[in-house]
């Protein structure tokens, strides 16, 4: 089938999911496609890379002076939906204080990000990706934000899944020049929107995770109107999505997904979420099981099953290479400083394949941070999964989502960097573990007059 052709029928066929899923007594913000575009750009590539790979039929990769610089092109827009979304924050001024109280980790992680801006060895572009990080959290704030916060985060997951997933199949198959990429003995990988094939498992991951997440919400009884649509949209994006596993053969995404989609599924049945330490052990078990194969060589036929040797294709080698590398320990080198100057250059000097990440989220965020960093992200995370099993009590609706990107963010970082700017899987790590007083149900607002039928699309929505 000629590219043109498939382009045309893939872009009818995503008009048709969208179509499919509306729930027409449904309504969230405008705004709402604020952080939608951010996701996008984040789970997919930047907007220079398009143009630029477009522009010379290839897969453009930065040089690590360009890491350094930065693009304007991507900083202005970049700038511009930061903005956008702050001057929605300051409409919601009250609720916006009450989720920044509740979630005070949070609030003191990012500061201490900052903070460590300060002692870096670039200050200035250290600075620059603090501003970009504090997006990450404006754009979530936006979401939680909205007066019906469940809605918002179904639509969502929903926007950005039926843009990228769809569109990775069609530039995998017919722009091959996108759409795939080489691995070091020249066989051909799937890398669909993103730049690498460990990329498209993470949002195969986390919006077949909202699928599997709308199915079960559907089987339990909470079914919308149009079932039928319902359910071949979703069923659809599912299905998308596990052909591009089979096909990107992402073995780390793969296993979270499995993970996840079981916790979405026994939190689906009352009789377990009433008995949360049912919930706990099977967590729990999950974790170490993961840990124990990849760190402890138990079960190690795990791993080969897996396509995994006992090196983490060679990240152990990466880890001890890095890790020789920290000036100090306590402090690190700087927020997203790390990968900068010598320090990369003597990394690429070493690795073909230059490496821009640690493929470990917990040593990145000390080579950056130190372990007062890491520190702070112990804290975060027993917060967040505080919050993710105080939903089983109060928002049964989100408890099983909170708990699955809980769950797969801790495991996924074991092999991938995720706790980094711009990352789906530390997006949505903070959509989940955000406490929302309340929880992800629709707000309460005082009425004094009838509303116009039109007033939840009206730009005074964001003041209430």
């Amino acid at each position: 089938m000629p590219p043109q052709i498939a382009t045309l029928l893939f872009a009818v066929g995503i008009l048709g999911l969208f179509a499919l899923n509306r729930d027409p007594k449904v309504r969230t913000s405008p705004a709402l496609w604020i952080p939608v575009i951010w996701l996008a750009i984040a789970g997919s590539r930047m907007a220079s890379q398009w143009i630029t790979a477009i522009g010379s039929g290839s897969t453009v990769y930065y040089t690590a002076g360009q890491l350094l610089d930065g693009n304007p092109f991507d900083r202005a827009l970049l700038t511009g939906l930061l903005v956008l979304g702050v001057v929605v924050l300051i409409r919601r001024g009250r609720r916006v204080g009450t989720l920044l109280r509740a979630n005070a980790p949070i609030v003191l992680f990012f500061l201490y990000c900052g903070v460590s801006t300060t002692w870096s060895d670039y200050a200035d572009v250290s600075f620059k990706r603090w501003i970009k990080a504090l997006g990450d959290l404006t754009m979530v704030l936006i979401v939680l934000t909205d007066l019906d916060t469940s809605a918002a985060v179904k639509r969502l997951l929903a926007r950005v899944g039926f843009l990228l997933i769809p569109a990775s199949i069609l530039v995998s198959k017919y722009y091959t020049h996108l759409g795939r990429g080489f691995g070091e003995g020249g066989e051909a990988l799937y890398t669909g929107v993103t730049t690498s094939k460990n990329e498209l498992g993470g949002i195969c991951l986390l919006f077949g995770l909202g699928s599997v997440w709308r199915l079960c919400e559907y089987f339990r009884g909470k079914r919308n109107g149009r079932r039928t649509g319902f359910l071949i949209s979703q069923g659809a994006l599912l299905g998308m999505v596990l052909w591009l596993f089979w096909k990107a053969q992402t073995m780390t995404a793969l296993a979270c997904f499995l993970m996840g989609s079981a916790i979405l599924i026994v939190t689906c049945f009352p009789r377990f979420t009433r008995r949360t330490w049912v919930i706990h052990v099977l967590v729990v078990a999950m974790l170490l099981v993961s840990f124990s194969a990849l760190f402890l060589g138990i079960g190690s036929g795990l791993l080969t099953t897996m396509g995994k040797d006992p090196t983490l294709t060679g990240r152990t080698a990466v880890w001890d290479l890095v890790l020789s590398l920290t000036a100090n320990p306590m402090i690190g080198t700087g927020f997203e400083s790390f990968w900068l100057g010598p320090r990369l250059e003597k990394i690429w000097s070493v690795y073909w394949w230059h490496p821009n990440e640690a493929h470990n989220g917990y040593i990145e965020v000390f080579l950056n941070l130190g372990w007062i960093g890491v520190s702070l992200l112990a804290v975060l995370m027993v917060t967040g999964y505080r919050t993710a099993m105080g939903a089983l009590r109060r928002d049964t609706d989100s408890a099983g989502l909170r708990l699955a990107f809980f769950v797969v963010a801790v495991a996924y970082n074991f092999t991938e960097s995720a706790v980094r700017i711009m990352h789906p899987v530390w997006i949505c790590f903070l959509l989940a573990t955000i406490a929302v007083p309340g929880g992800w149900v629709r707000t309460k607002t005082k009425k004094t007059v009838a509303p116009a039928p039109s007033s939840e699309l009206s730009p005074s929505l964001e003041k209430a």
